[in-house]
């Protein structure tokens, strides 16, 4: 759930205000105007210290204490909100402020089963007509060869109606500033539920972003019939 996202805002500036961040120039570019966000690549996201908030990026992926090296086993992208609390290796990075996060998106993808040797189809969900917001995230620090990583992972939820009919849950969206605000400072209750659907739009996009690596705006829309789009391969 939640395999894909996007954060097509080409520059840090419009997100640092928004998100209230003391730096502009602290976004990672390889983080910023993506329409293919896949797992274990670097994220922007944004966390409190102290005082300020700060932007960062870590790996898609949460890399678990016990682990030895990266891409191997149990290193999560997502998980629950109703057992987060409560569940290893999550319950520990939920219980203190400082390991929780947001993670910066404009959107994010759901796949429709298609019929057998049919491609999935996938359809792109957005907030407020697309407008930036911040998913619900925990995030971890582990030491692998020599390097430390920072990793994070998306909470999720039970899908609102507009996400329903295509997967069962969606990710924490937090509703606005006050909310990503209580959840970096620690408090979760009334926060992790589904975002009103009054505020959810969903439309089609490209099969081509069932291919990892890809990019370009094309993604966004499904391409004319017989005329598959000319797409980038991230870089």
């Amino acid at each position: 759930m939640c395999g894909r996202y996007t954060l097509t805002t080409p520059g840090g500036r419009a997100l640092s205000e928004r998100f209230v961040l003391n730096d502009a120039e602290a976004f990672d570019p390889a983080t910023l105007h993506r329409f293919n966000v896949c797992p274990t690549e670097p994220i922007a996201v944004a966390v409190q210290e102290g005082d300020a908030r700060a932007a960062r990026t870590m790996r898609w992926g949460l890399v678990p204490p016990w682990a030895r090296e990266l891409g191997k086993g149990f290193q999560p992208i997502n998980a629950r909100a109703e057992s987060a609390a409560t569940k290893a290796p999550f319950a520990e990075l939920f219980e203190r402020p400082e390991r929780r996060c947001l993670i910066l998106a404009d959107g994010w993808y759901e796949w429709l089963k298609a019929e057998k040797g049919s491609d999935r189809i996938p359809f792109r969900y957005t907030v407020d007509g697309g407008e930036p917001f911040a998913f619900a995230g925990l995030w971890g620090r582990r030491r692998i060869g020599g390097e430390l990583v920072h990793s994070a992972l998306i909470l999720t939820c039970a899908a609102n109606a507009v996400a329903a009919p295509v997967h069962d849950r969606m990710p924490v969206v937090l509703a606005g500033p006050d909310e990503e605000a209580a959840w970096l400072a620690g408090e979760s209750e009334g926060l992790l539920e589904p975002l009103d659907p009054e505020r959810t739009a969903v439309a089609p996009a490209n099969p081509a972003v069932n291919k990892a690596g890809v990019e370009g705006e094309e993604l966004l829309t499904p391409p004319p019939p017989d005329e598959p789009a000319q797409l980038r391969l991230a870089t």
